[in-house]
């Protein structure tokens, strides 16, 4: 009988099926900077085509739905810039609440499929590679995995395609990965988002959040930490008990 666990086995086994899928993000990625599609998501670009973006949105309001989710979903999953120009973009077009929750759940989906991909591709040739240290920080990241992941998410200082990658290479559940991502970008997407309505007058993408602003997601993603701290200090009790 096959368990969940027999899959990154399967998987690793499929030489031909990791260089596919290595090709195809590699022809996409290519494509794209060929393609200059970093600039139609860029700060400039949207600005210059706001008004013909918002006529778009109001006469073909699914679509645009649509479209903006899509976009989001192959950003993040191929990691490529532009991600918080779509947030602005989002709130622009949608309102903070739509927007919002369209950008949760489209940065999720996208976080999962690189997450996966890095899975299948990497994680056992990196494992074995590291060796006992490997297991070592596994074994530590995987226990506390979801306060781990809330704070990487909640703390606005880690790049958001690193935080995609580094826990493909421990053995955290999917499940987990998607819990601690949905929850974790909440805060800082409704930021954004909610910054997206006053996209005009937005001139550079740098310093948008304050300083109180990145200190009060400093002290969300501590306070995810709170159970690992407690854990740790009940351990030594436990030991002596």
């Amino acid at each position: 009988m096959n368990t969940p666990d027999d899959a990154p086995t399967r998987a690793s086994r499929s030489p031909i099926g990791r260089l596919v899928l290595i090709a195809a993000l590699a022809i996409v990625v290519v494509a794209f900077f060929s393609l200059h599609g970093e600039r139609y998501l860029s700060l400039e670009a949207v600005k210059a085509n706001r008004d013909a973006l918002l006529a778009f949105t109001n006469a073909h309001y699914v679509a645009a739905l649509a479209i903006a989710f899509a976009l989001y979903v192959l950003a993040t999953t191929l990691s490529v810039p532009g991600g918080l120009v779509l947030s602005l973009t989002s709130g622009f077009l949608f309102g903070r609440w739509v927007g919002t929750g369209l950008v949760v759940i489209a940065a999720t989906i996208g976080a999962t499929l690189l997450f996966l991909a890095a899975r299948y591709l990497f994680a056992d040739a990196a494992r074995r590679r590291l060796g006992a240290l490997g297991e070592k920080i596994n074994a530590g990241f995987t226990e506390n995995a979801l306060s781990y992941l809330l704070f990487l998410r909640l703390v606005p200082l880690f790049p958001f395609f690193l935080v995609n990658l580094a826990p493909a290479f421990t053995t955290i559940s999917v499940r987990t990965f998607v819990i601690g991502t949905l929850i974790g970008i909440i805060p800082g997407t409704f930021v954004f988002v909610n910054l997206g309505q006053t996209l005009g007058r937005i001139d550079s993408l740098s310093g948008l959040l304050s300083t109180e602003t990145i200190a009060a997601f400093v002290l969300l993603g501590l306070l995810a930490l709170t159970p690992v701290l407690v854990r740790k200090m009940r351990s030594p009790r436990a030991e002596k008990a």
